[in-house]
């Protein structure tokens, strides 16, 4: 489990072709020291396995089906990547329940500035827009972010201030790049759970009944 809260930028060193997969070394000297072989890293959002490390860099192999639904398969040597190692129970929760499971591909419709804020207009498939809603919560890239308006059908809008512009990689994206997507933990089980109700069953006492809630308890 991770929070959003990036806590570095990682550059990818080298991109070796694997059968079915690609292993990437990305130098990172600010957490590779702190690594271990299998511990959890998210890289722009999506959750991979540390496989080696040294003081400067880490490696992960990253799966053909990783590569067809991230924007891993992308990556290039130079490629800026967003880091955050997973969360430890007990700590504090900045950001917002993240699982480091990519929903879906979005793409950077328009960036504006602000004052010394940005604002950074996204596509957003169905997937991850039927789980969106105004001020709740979305991963892009691996960052927490609020959404701030949704300005139009398959879309989402989040505002950026200078810090999170300066300390990830979306300060770096350009209209037409592929962003990673992580809609709301809690929105994406509410979804589901109603999803049910459409088909027959009333969201009533009758229907929470029919699915083990309520009545009689043992």
């Amino acid at each position: 489990m991770f929070t959003g809260i990036i806590e570095t930028v990682g550059i990818i060193h080298s991109v070796r072709e694997k059968s079915g997969a690609k292993e990437f070394v990305i130098t990172a000297p600010e957490i590779s020291g702190e690594l271990k072989p299998g511990d959890s890293i998210t890289v722009d959002g999506a959750c991979q396995t540390a496989i080696r490390n040294d003081d400067q860099t880490f490696a992960i192999e990253t799966i053909g089906t990783t590569l067809s639904r991230t924007v891993a398969g992308e990556y290039r040597v130079g490629s800026r990547v967003n880091l955050e190692r997973s969360m430890v129970l007990g700590g504090r929760l900045d950001g917002h329940l993240v699982q480091g499971h990519v929903d879906a591909v979005g793409r950077l419709l328009s960036v504006r500035q602000e004052g010394d804020y940005w604002l950074l207009d996204f596509q957003v498939p169905d997937l991850v827009a039927e789980v969106t809603i105004l001020h709740g919560s979305i991963t892009i890239n691996g960052v927490s972010l609020t959404v701030n308006a949704l300005p139009g059908e398959g879309q989402c809008q989040v505002g950026i201030i200078p810090f999170t512009w300066d300390h990830t990689n979306l300060g770096s994206l350009k209209p037409g790049d592929p962003v990673n997507l992580e809609g709301d933990l809690v929105g994406k089980y509410v979804a589901k759970i109603l999803s049910s109700w459409k088909g027959g069953k009333e969201l009533n006492l009758k229907g929470l009944e029919a699915w083990g809630y309520g009545g009689e308890q043992a």
